[in-house]
């Protein structure tokens, strides 16, 4: 496809429109300016049939998978073959998603004389996480006399993955991160003795008589201790509710609209996996709406963290009601050893607390159960926001107060069973799961 250019029309102006004022003069000029016409038509039309060969020998190639961030500079490289070796300019154009935004429309890219291929970035910024496809790249080039440019359209293949930003939550939590201690910016006291046998050796006074072996005490005619190791390996699941509730917009400091809320438990969880590869234990992830959608066995390494993490750049909230029957008869039969369960979850509903409460007997005597919510805007104590101006704002926070209430008595129903329940503000969200987590590691819990 060939579109004429700006150069061709100002000399169609100062040629052909001043010829035929000239040739309707008389017909002795009729015959200078028809050949005038006729030489611009043939230079013109020469001009554009060699725009045409001017796109042969040239293609582009995208990255098969280009991974970035939600919300984070980034680049998209582009190859650019030029068979010929001669040296040309072209125009390169994307056809990127509304979620992809770039500072620029196009690219003009100057091909060298002496190299086949030439590299290209394309600046682009994320604007949502997920999956999105490249099919096409337009290119253009002008021709040789500048009259005509030629565009064509070439196929492609490439997907660009956008992953949750975790650098806010890496700069709350950068002393975890910076390799400090055992448990952050310094060493905790570690509570408990262990449970799982190292070796035996003599009596010492002021072990407990619960640690002395009564069978090679009697062999040996002499006390003799156990001694327990602290279990430094451990599973660590987080169980994520990506069922209707997880779609409540939730308005951050920073954000330009609301987010959904499975956009902060996405966040945390995989900050949560960072924790966990950090203090040397297994991390796992279940993702569950009216049924188990993904389940990824808890394992550690890089390799293991970027098969955690496509696995939750996908997800997107479904309008359906969470089926907690389903998911603790899933772990129920899949977790056979003790581990520790954070949900992620919504328990704000009646029908669906009463469910949640029923079903997690399953599961608690087996494992340690975390349940984590997001605290919903105004559900707080009566008296905590003097700020009241009107009746209106009154009734609100006497409403607030009763929801708090009801997810109290919730959270004392769920401790009776051994099951934590915590409320969570959306600024230190990622940060108070992970210190949830360090004290069960602290507490041995497990």
């Amino acid at each position: 496809m060939i579109v004429p250019r700006n150069r061709l029309l100002l000399w169609v102006a100062l040629i052909v429109l001043p010829f035929a004022l000239l040739g309707a003069t008389g017909p002795a000029a009729a015959g200078t300016a028809l050949l005038a016409v006729a030489a611009l038509g043939i230079v013109v039309a020469v001009d554009g049939f060699a725009a045409r060969r001017n796109l042969h020998g040239l293609g582009v190639e995208l990255p098969a998978i280009a991974r970035m961030s939600k919300d984070r500079d980034a680049k998209l490289e582009l190859r650019v073959r030029n068979d010929s070796q001669q040296a040309r300019q072209l125009r390169l154009g994307l056809a990127l998603p509304r979620e992809i935004e770039s500072s620029q429309e196009d690219l003009t890219v100057a091909l060298g004389a002496a190299s086949v291929w030439s590299q290209v970035a394309w600046p682009i910024i994320p604007r949502r996480r997920g999956r999105y496809q490249l099919d096409k790249v337009y290119l253009e080039a002008s021709s040789p006399l500048g009259f005509w440019n030629a565009r064509r359209a070439l196929p492609a293949k490439a997907e660009i993955r956008v992953y949750p930003n975790l650098v806010a939550e890496r700069k709350k939590m950068a002393a975890l991160f910076l390799h400090r201690g055992t448990f952050g910016t310094h060493a905790q006291r570690q509570i408990g003795k262990g449970h799982e046998f190292e070796k035996l050796r003599e009596y010492v006074s002021g072990d407990s008589m619960d640690d002395i072996h009564w069978k090679t005490t009697a062999k040996r005619g002499r006390p003799i201790t156990k001694v327990f190791q602290i279990e430094r390996t451990q599973e660590v699941y987080v169980v994520l509710d990506v069922s209707r509730l997880s779609a409540r917009p939730v308005q951050r400091p920073g954000d330009a609209q609301p987010a959904p809320s499975l956009e902060l438990y996405l966040t945390a969880a995989l900050a949560l996996g960072l924790a966990a590869e950090q203090q040397g234990d297994l991390f796992g992830l279940l993702v569950f709406s009216d049924k188990v959608n993904s389940f990824v066995r808890a394992k550690n390494g890089q390799a293991h963290y970027n098969a955690c993490r496509d696995v939750l750049y996908t997800v997107q909230p479904q309008i359906v009601s969470p089926d907690y029957d389903e998911v603790c008869t899933y772990i129920r039969l899949r977790l056979r050893r003790r581990t520790l369960l954070i949900f992620l979850t919504a328990l704000d509903n009646p029908e669906l607390s009463a469910s949640f409460v029923k079903n997690v007997d399953l599961i608690r005597r087996q494992h340690l159960v975390l349940v984590n919510m997001l605290q919903p805007p105004g559900v707080a104590p009566l008296f905590s926001r003097p700020d009241a101006q009107t009746t209106d704002d009154l009734y609100e926070r006497l409403g607030g107060h009763l929801f708090w209430q009801n997810l109290r008595e919730l959270g004392k129903v769920l401790q009776r069973r051994g099951v934590q329940f915590n409320l969570l503000g959306d600024e230190r969200f990622s940060a108070d799961l992970i210190s949830q987590y360090l004290r069960v590691k602290q507490r041995q819990l497990l």
